[in-house]
């Protein structure tokens, strides 16, 4: 029969989600910089825009759920979807490869202007101790890192309690990380604007806050999918996903805490002259 399927991928019928998306991701971002340049109508373009974007992904994500438990994703299809995810994380870790730039280039090189002073941390800036609140924090991670670990491996042997136990520690844990680092923001001695070390500190730190509550929310939806039995030992690329964007986040707070917390805060002037 002419309609019969002869292959392994998974041909998508017409869908309104792709341009849905382009349009509403379109009003976000143009609204945005009207609302930033004062006009009220871009803040209410820009609202606008946040919410379709947000239905876009509820309703786009919940047809490849659909989609998954059909069984439209052969195992040609889930190797796809892993080299997307993989290329996703690549592109973020780009992302944050230009805020350690930053950093370091105004750290090793606090002489090139008068934005710092010539000395690292600039004048009048009082680092934030990375042995209290900071350390906490990638303790809480570490551990989160071995939660989820320990769900996918519940996962794979079976054991969906094991699964469901693992995945409510690692959101809770993800939780406590977002409200302390939330309290260390509140208790910090410099801010955003008015200096390059308080500026390169928060969009760093900042952006992977914000990254810890989008893994949060994604390990939520995993583990409401998990109540629903939507994963099977070998048919769970959405946690698989969820799980590696999680290991992610954990190396690159590693990153954070050594150099921008520590050597960053005790040791950056030590190395300054070095690096004229």
């Amino acid at each position: 029969m002419a309609s019969t399927k002869t292959h392994d991928f998974h041909i998508l019928p017409p869908s309104a989600w792709p341009i849905m998306g382009a349009f509403t991701a379109m009003a976000l971002t143009g609204g945005g910089a009207l609302w930033m340049h004062g006009s009220v109508a871009g803040k209410w373009i820009s609202i606008l825009g946040l919410i379709g974007v947000l239905a876009t992904m509820i309703f786009w994500w919940s047809d490849v759920r659909r989609e998954a438990n059909a069984g439209d994703h052969t195992p040609v299809v889930q190797l796809h979807h892993r080299y997307g995810m993989i290329l996703f994380i690549a592109s973020e870790v780009m992302f944050f490869v230009a805020w350690f730039w930053a950093f370091f280039s105004a750290a090793l090189y606090p002489h090139a202007g008068d934005a710092v002073g010539g000395v690292w941390p600039p004048k009048g800036i009082e680092a934030l101790d990375p042995f209290v609140y900071p350390l906490l924090n990638t303790l809480i991670l570490l551990l989160s890192g071995t939660t989820i670990t320990w769900a996918h491996h519940a996962l794979i042997h079976g054991d969906r309690d094991g699964l469901k136990q693992g995945l409510w520690l690692t959101i809770i844990l993800g939780v406590l990380f977002s409200c302390l680092q939330a309290y260390e923001y509140s208790h910090a001695e410099f801010g955003f604007s008015g200096n390059i070390y308080g500026a390169t500190f928060f969009m760093a730190t900042g952006f992977h806050g914000f990254h810890v509550i989008v893994g949060t929310i994604f390990l939520a939806v995993c583990l409401m999918r998990a109540y629903a039995g939507d994963f099977s030992p070998k048919r769970h690329f959405g946690f698989e996903a969820a799980a590696w964007y999680w290991h992610f986040v954990d190396v690159v707070w590693l990153f954070l805490f050594l150099s921008i917390y520590i050597w960053g805060s005790n040791f950056g002037a030590a190395a300054a002259p070095y690096f004229g």
